[in-house]
């Protein structure tokens, strides 16, 4: 599909069509990554992750579990 870009204050503006940015997955304030590469423009959405507190807890393993670190003295009413 062909476009132009825009002046849009001191900067460009690109206009993405509706059926890209819902093939994206990008809506109004999506983060994206933008960059240059070989001379092309390249516009990534920036995907954040989602963990499940389950699913974190089933990668505890005897292996990968550590000993109780020391923080220091209590301060104010913890209870040991």
């Amino acid at each position: 599909m062909e476009t132009r870009i825009q002046k849009w204050g001191n900067s460009l503006g690109l206009r993405i069509p509706r059926s890209f940015a819902a093939e994206a997955q990008v809506e109004e304030g999506s983060a994206v990554d933008l960059s240059v590469e070989n001379g092309r423009l390249l516009v990534r959405p920036l995907r954040t992750r989602k963990y499940a507190l389950s699913a974190l807890l089933k990668k505890v393993k005897p292996q990968n579990l550590h000993d109780e670190v020391a923080t220091g003295k209590r301060v104010g009413r913890e209870t040991w």
